[in-house]
């Protein structure tokens, strides 16, 4: 019998809050899982020394098995990291932070365990995209999340025309998320691209001690961008919402 693949969250940053973020009984089983599929293993063992703190491990850390599902995992390596599961061993999936397989490379795994008829199953945890949604104000019964925009100027001043266009004929929120380091330059697009009223919401550093999360217009964006007052971003990923009138 295949083993279960199971979706586990990570924290969205830094926190020695673990119970903060991850419910119980996620942390109890991820203590017992021995084989696991991460982006990265040096941050996969780094939070599974946060999990060890409170529920201790089935085995020594050095003896769970991380593989790396990333961005330069070829195609056809996918297959392989599905042996334990054929084994019939239980494996995580685990994301860099948040929740796997959302904006996240390990879609392509899930899939593939469907496909294989293995067992799927989510675990609760933070998901940076619904908390903002949660708590901009904006629609949230309509919404849509657009990954990352183009890094081009021109093109990404386009594809924000064309998200506010969506947003106002379908009065749908817009979601997009950026990378720390082009967070400031993103923001600075919107306020120019789009029409003064539309809302705007930035929602930075989520569940940690220094989140951020403001809903205004673009125009009050602009405003406070030119006197100064812009959002620290703290240099983390950033989840951006706008709601065209």
């Amino acid at each position: 019998m295949a083993g279960t693949l199971y979706l586990i969250p990570n924290t969205l940053g830094e926190t020695t809050a673990l119970d903060h973020v991850i419910p119980e009984h996620v942390q109890a089983l991820t203590s017992q899982l021995a084989h696991f599929v991460a982006e990265n293993a040096k941050t996969a063992r780094a939070f599974l020394k946060l999990v060890h703190a409170v529920h201790p491990l089935a085995r020594p850390l050095q003896e769970i098995a991380i593989a790396e599902l990333n961005v330069n995992t070829k195609a056809d390596a996918l297959a392989d990291l599905l042996a334990p599961l054929r084994a019939g061993h239980d494996t995580g999936l685990l994301s860099e932070a948040g929740v796997p397989a959302v904006a996240d490379p390990g879609a392509d795994l899930v899939r593939l365990a469907h496909k294989e008829g293995i067992p799927v199953r989510p675990l609760v945890g933070p998901s940076s995209l619904l908390l903002a949604v949660m708590a901009s104000g904006l629609n949230g019964q309509s919404f849509a999340f657009n990954g990352y925009l183009p890094t081009d100027p021109a093109a990404r001043a386009k594809r924000l025309k064309e998200l506010e266009q969506r947003s106002r004929t379908e009065k749908q929120t817009q979601l997009f998320i950026e990378t720390p380091y082009r967070n400031a330059a993103l923001l600075e697009a919107l306020v120019t691209a789009c029409n003064s009223n539309t809302l705007v919401c930035v929602a930075t550093d989520i569940s940690l001690p220094t989140e951020t999360i403001r809903t205004q217009t673009a125009a009050q964006w602009k405003s406070a961008l030119a006197g100064g007052h812009g959002p620290d971003f703290h240099k983390k990923p950033t989840v951006f919402l706008l709601l065209a009138a």
